[in-house]
This record gives C-alpha cells, structure tokens and sequence, in this order.
C-alpha cells in the first residue's frame, strides 16, 4: 500500500544512502539523502521528515551535533547510525535526543523493521494503525491529557510536539502516578537499555520534556517531579 512517509537518510559513504534508499523504496517510503552534517541540518529544518537516519561520523557536522540542533527546533524521529559499537557513543547519542542505535555493520532489513517500528511509536505519524483499538487508550488529567492511540499529548487543550523517546518517557511515567522511578528504572523500560555510570540521558530527556509541556502549559509541566536522590515521578495536581 502507497504511503506519504518522508525519510532522510543521512551518511557521507554514497554506498549506504544507495543501500538504504533500495530497501527502503520497496517499501514505498519516499527517501530524500544527504551526504554531511550542514545539508543534513539544512534539509531536515526546511522539510518534515517522519523519521532521520543520521550517521554519526561525518564532515562538517557530526551526528550528535545535527542532532543537538535539530532537537532545539524539531521533534523529528531519529535513528543514529554509527560504526563505534562503544557504549559512550549510544550514552551521547540518547543524550542528545536520538530515538533508536544501529551499529554498522548492519542489515537492511534490520534497518527497515526498526524504521517501522519507530514510525509506529512515533507522535508524528499514524502509519500502520491499521487495527482500532476496542475501547481508547485515553489518560486524561488536570491540565494534561495523553491519547496513546493517536500518541497525542494535549497540555491545556494544546497539542505539544514529542519526540518519540520523550513520548514513551512521560507515558510511562503517567501510567503509574506517584510513583518513583529511579533512573536506572527508567533507562531500563523506556529505553529498553541497561548500562552502569552515566545516567545523563534520562535527566536531559525529563529536562526536555518539561520546557516543552511549560510553553504550554505550566501546571503540566509540575507535574514531572524531580525526587532528589532518587529519580522522578508523576504527580497529580488536581487544581
């Protein structure tokens, strides 16, 4: 079935972007290159893609790089590309607000079952929602309600655009009010990834989900609590 999902694939090796473009077009996704950081950020700012696959080392600008830019801007789906299997690399990558890790070398249908998989959780397309759900999955709460079928947030009234990681992050949370997670938790259900020393990730993640729910709305944002030594729940406010 003919669909509009607009991806950017984005590695400076013209092998891969040709690789990836196949795969990807037997699936009738429409695939837009770029072969360095600059026209990475420049294309991804000027058109909506529904996911990035973002190569991490490349001319000009690396892959955090475009992805720290990117995030100040847009809540684009990404997927980081990189041939350094070290753990400090996938810690950089989440930190700066990638959604999913492949590590070169890979296979492309692997990279297709993931993009699928990403379009699937992400907040800006309802691809493959071919099955209504019986009843909606539908969390509503002063000042926030959260529509998991259509993984819409709407913070007074007002839709607020997430990332697909800070989606499942205040979902999580907001299943299970006043409970404290700590960030190892977190990390571990949100991320599906478990690793020992830096826990960054999950503070920037709750950092970023906060400014962006407090432009719309600031009781919403409240309700993201910080539990000093411990990590961070969802608390109810019922003004």
């Amino acid at each position: 079935m003919e669909n509009n999902v607009k991806i950017l694939v984005v590695d400076d090796e013209e092998r891969i972007r040709r690789l990836l473009k196949m795969y990807l077009e037997r699936e009738h996704f429409i695939i837009d290159e770029a072969e360095d950081g600059n026209e990475a950020l420049t294309k991804a700012l000027a058109n909506d893609y529904d996911i990035i696959l973002l190569d991490l080392m490349m001319p000009e600008k690396d892959g955090i790089e475009v992805c720290r830019e990117l995030r100040e801007k847009k809540a684009t789906p990404i997927i980081m590309l990189t041939a350094k299997g070290e753990e400090v690399n996938r810690v950089q990558g989440f930190e700066a607000g990638t959604d999913d890790y492949i590590v070169k070398p890979f296979s492309p249908r692997e990279v297709v079952l993931r993009v699928k998989a990403l379009l699937r959780r992400s907040s800006k397309t309802s691809y493959i929602q071919t099955e209504a759900a019986a009843a909606k999955d539908i969390i509503v709460f002063p000042h926030l309600t959260i529509d998991n079928d259509a993984h819409r947030v709407l913070a007074d009234g007002k839709e607020v655009a997430l990332t697909p990681k800070e989606y499942e992050l205040l979902y999580f949370l907001a299943k299970s009010p006043d409970k404290v997670f700590d960030r190892e938790q977190l990390l571990k259900e949100v991320w599906h990834y478990e690793f020992f020393g830096d826990l960054r990730t999950v503070d920037t993640h709750v950092k970023r989900l906060r400014e962006k729910l407090n432009k719309v709305s600031e009781q919403a944002a409240k309700m993201i609590v910080t539990v000093w030594g411990v990590g961070y729940k969802f608390e109810v406010n019922n003004e």
